[in-house]
């Protein structure tokens, strides 16, 4: 598969994301994104209407990775696995909610975010937005995706019934130096916030690190997708290798026929493997896999094994 062809793939897989019907789990979406330098972030919405701030992505750090700064500058948070959100108030009041979409423009979801518990007035002037996600209960099957599908729901009365909250992480203009403040200022308004609040029973995806002294987060400033004040701190799951014996095609329940990949059995954390999605053939394309190649296995979410990447 050309690199053009791997884009397009590409693009499809975050359009689905973004819908709430993803095609590939995290793991397997981000392998293929650091394997082919894949810069899209977000999907891209023709038709939608523009942040007053760009909704930038962050920069993913790994425990072995070098910091681009000292961590001792910045605040922690845990970060949240649902869909991130803009919310604009105009001379204090609430005016519109936005889907992430591609960071620049989303679509409006104002009807169905005011029915969550945000505050309709916050005591401030001019045209403020707040960012943060809405999440679900981990003990909600796919939480990240019931939430990311609840915001394209066409009926109100049916989000109403998801259960569903927003956590504040952010707002732009910044009201103090310190981003702590912020937050702080921000629950002082009503906002569950990801410092102020408890939310270990919500699904997480790692760490973030943010420059605690907002002056010195934009004096680092941006690249064109992430700001450089701030990243992700994951845990990487190394994977297990192991050979990718032979391709094999199953029929679902639905009729659709997928391949999946047999593998010389190998022990992920605890349990043996010999079997693994494959999704479909693109997915095996952009991956370069073929029968007796070696291959990295993890357990995604510590469930499903899934190949990530061709090694040999």
């Amino acid at each position: 598969m050309n690199l053009e062809s791997v884009k397009q793939y590409l693009d499809s897989v975050s359009k689905a994301y973004y819908d709430g019907n993803p095609i590939l789990s995290d793991e397997e979406f981000d392998a293929l994104v650091d394997q082919y330098n894949y810069a899209s972030v977000g999907h891209k919405h023709p038709k939608g209407i523009a942040h007053a701030y760009q909704m930038y992505s962050l920069k993913k750090i790994y425990p072995e990775d070098d910091r681009p700064w000292s961590e001792t500058l910045g605040i922690t948070t845990v970060k949240l696995d649902g869909a991130a959100v803009s919310l604009l108030y105009v001379e204090g009041e609430f005016w519109l909610a936005l889907t992430r979409g591609d960071g620049v423009r989303g679509q409006d979801i104002t009807s169905l975010v005011s029915t969550l518990s945000i505050p309709k007035q916050i005591p401030l002037k001019g045209i403020v937005q707040i960012t943060g996600e809405v999440v679900a209960p981990a003990t909600i099957e796919n939480a990240r995706n019931y939430a990311a599908g609840a915001l394209n729901l066409k009926s109100v009365d049916e989000f109403k019934t998801r259960n569903l909250t927003f956590y504040a992480y952010g707002i732009t203009p910044y009201v103090n130096v310190k981003y702590e403040d912020d937050l702080a200022d921000l629950f002082k308004y009503g906002f569950n916030t990801v410092l102020h609040n408890d939310v270990s029973i919500y699904p997480t995806d790692g760490f973030v690190v943010r420059m605690n002294n907002n002056a010195d987060f934009e004096r680092l400033g941006y690249t064109a997708h992430h700001p450089r004040g701030a990243y992700a701190l994951k845990t990487q799951k190394e994977g297990v290798i192991t050979t990718l014996e032979r391709v094999i095609w199953n029929v679902g329940r639905s009729g659709i026929v997928s391949p999946v990949a047999i593998l010389t059995p190998v022990e992920i954390d605890g349990a043996v493997v010999s079997r693994a999605t494959l999704h479909n053939m693109k997915y095996i394309e952009a991956l370069n896999l073929e029968e007796g190649c070696t291959v990295r296995v993890i357990r995604s979410g510590d469930i499903i094994p899934r190949i990530i990447q061709r090694v040999t």
